[in-house]
């Protein structure tokens, strides 16, 4: 659960213990609540690719090969306006490259919407890691 101050900001992150329910469900264990102050907080949540059905309906977005959002260079998806990164556009990654491609995208939403950017763009959509083979 997140905390907030009187202004909204967060403050504390309060989490717990879960247990398992019957119906597979899950529910905090009494008794093993924890408080941790913070001024931030970064989620990073995997998970097995862009929802295409909703997306189709919803963003009518196309998709690539691997069921990814498919995107151009621009990180903009084939939907004016639009644009993809971190696991919809690359698939399950580390956090690492979705906070890099964060930052290019918002050089390439700022170059959008003010026609030039003087933000970083550290990755581009086409990147991958660097994989040693034998």
């Amino acid at each position: 659960e997140f905390l907030g101050d009187e202004n909204g900001h967060v403050r504390a992150l309060r989490v717990a213990e879960t247990q398992y329910n019957d119906d597979g469900s899950r529910t905090p264990r009494a008794g093993t609540e924890r408080e941790f102050p913070a001024d931030l907080v970064l989620l990073a949540l995997g998970f097995t690719g862009a929802e295409q059905d909703t997306l189709k309906d919803q963003v009518q977005a196309g998709f690539d090969k691997r069921g990814n959002l498919a995107r151009r260079e621009d990180y903009q998806t084939d939907v004016d306006g639009v644009f993809s990164i971190g696991d919809a556009g690359r698939g399950a990654s580390l956090v690492v490259w979705a906070i890099a491609e964060g930052r290019s995208a918002a050089k390439a939403v700022d170059e959008y919407l003010e026609g030039t950017s003087r933000l970083p763009a550290p990755v581009k959509p086409t990147d991958r890691a660097i994989s040693l083979s034998a």
